[in-house]
């Protein structure tokens, strides 16, 4: 850190004196001027005394943190600020993951309208939540992810909170890997959503990456994920994203879900899944949660993190659980207890708005059924949206390149093999703003701009280098 006192040869005596002497000695010396101002003209030592004065308020005023350094943007939200500053008309956004409506608006759902309504009616109180959270909330998510009529739900073997969404979620399992697991490590796909690492690295966990994306198929690396995997330590964590892969879209098919399970069964590592796109993926919340449900269904203990800002719309209410998976109700209780007593001291309870709205929808089954009616149709625009920009590459790319790859990937998210240099080629000139893995989120793109971004891509991939 900067020293807080001024060079030697510029100090009187006093400046060496502690920076609380110092204050109380400007107090003083504040107080005597406006009665010596006139002695001080015709004072042959004004001079030395004004410059004593000043060391004095520099040595208060010199901040403490000249050591602290700016930090760097976020590779993902600072996305949305450089669109914000562009004026350009047909700029796009498609950095941040949130879903827009075809007129690129941002969308509240109406069943979310209709229960915050009807909760207003009610007259809801604002009370502190227990730390574990809502009570009816954390009862309607584990039965979503898991079905209310599974062994694990029935066996109550589920520990489970309401967390601050898939990141406040992410970071309470952290901790508890931290804490009860020493020295263990967390395998992260590569790629991954970009604050995994972040997570980890906070909460002071090691973790390395397994092979996932294969750039010259623009596919899944299944093989070399397998090996990675196994090449793992005993009983590490395998960091597995239920559905809808961020940042790739890609996902592994039912049948590699299976030899998934069985390398993680054979190592004794335990899943951990990110699910954070829930129905918002397919359209089906049980199609969405079957990579789950299967390593439940093989008695696996297991963490699973959810997040409700993609499948209800919910972004700024933050809203999410960790759910573990234990072997026994017994070690269901203690671990829940560890995970309150993890989360007391970073937040003390979680909101209460967003619970409610869940809880209130998930128990309702008119309110239910609406729902489900509403991620149909967010999914089915944004399938829409992938293949009329299929169509529109295949249509204008005449170099014969496979595009194919787009209508592979599934979710709100394309990974379109673009390079960082071909990136900043597409915000720069075509005014495309993207994060610099390539990752575009087609939630954010309607079919009108499809074929402007088609040219973005082809003159971005064959033009620059």
């Amino acid at each position: 850190m900067a020293s807080s006192f001024l060079p030697l040869a510029y100090a009187s005596p006093s400046a060496s004196l502690s920076s609380l002497e110092n204050m109380k000695l400007a107090k003083l010396n504040l107080g005597s001027n406006c009665l010596s101002i006139d002695r001080e003209k015709n004072n042959p030592f004004a001079k030395a005394k004004s410059l004593s004065r000043i060391s004095m308020v520099a040595s208060v005023n010199a901040s403490r943190f000249e050591g602290i350094t700016m930090a760097p943007p976020d590779p993902i939200l600072g996305v949305s600020e450089a669109f914000k500053a562009d004026t350009h008309g047909n700029k796009l956004n498609l950095g941040v993951g949130a879903y827009r409506t075809e007129e690129l608006h941002p969308y509240v759902l109406d069943v979310v309208k209709k229960v915050e309504k009807l909760m207003l009616e009610r007259g809801d109180n604002k009370e502190y939540l227990p730390i574990e959270g809502l009570a009816a909330f954390n009862k309607a998510t584990a039965e979503l992810l898991f079905g209310a009529d599974n062994a694990v739900i029935k066996q109550q073997r589920v520990a489970t909170i309401q967390g601050l969404s898939g990141t406040g979620s992410l970071r309470i399992a952290a901790a508890l890997i931290e804490r009860y697991f020493p020295g263990a490590k967390v395998l992260i796909s590569s790629p991954t959503w970009g604050n995994h690492k972040n997570i980890f690295n906070d909460a002071r966990v090691p973790w390395s990456e397994y092979r996932y994306y294969d750039p010259k198929t623009v596919g899944l690396d299944f093989d070399g994920m397998i090996s990675d995997i196994k090449a793992a330590p005993e009983g590490s964590f395998v960091l597995l994203h239920g559905c809808a892969h961020n940042p790739t879209g890609i996902d592994p098919t039912p049948e590699q879900w299976e030899k998934i399970a069985d390398v993680i069964q054979e190592k004794n590592h335990i899943p951990f899944f990110d699910v954070a796109y829930q129905g918002f993926a397919s359209g089906s919340l049980d199609a969405d949660a079957a990579s789950v449900r299967l390593f439940a269904a093989r008695g696996l203990e297991l963490l699973v993190a959810q997040s409700y800002s993609k499948n209800l719309g919910l972004y700024a209410e933050r809203i999410g659980a960790i759910n573990v998976v234990c072997s026994s109700s017994d070690a269901a209780t203690r671990v829940k207890s560890q995970l309150k007593r993890l989360a007391r001291p970073m937040y003390s309870n979680p909101p209460v708005h967003g619970a409610r709205i869940v809880a209130n929808i998930v128990g309702d089954p008119a309110l239910f059924n609406e729902w489900k009616a509403e991620m149909e149709m967010m999914a089915g625009r944004i399938k829409n949206v992938r293949q009329k920009l299929y169509d529109s590459l295949s249509a204008k790319d005449k170099s014969g390149k496979d595009w194919s790859f787009i209508l592979k990937q599934i979710g709100m998210f394309s990974f379109t093999g673009l390079s960082k240099v071909q990136s900043d080629h597409m915000t720069d000139k075509w005014h495309v703003y993207m994060t610099k893995d390539g990752r575009i989120s087609l939630a954010g793109l309607s079919l009108a701009k499809c074929e402007y971004l088609a040219d973005a891509i082809i003159d971005s991939f064959h033009n620059v280098w």
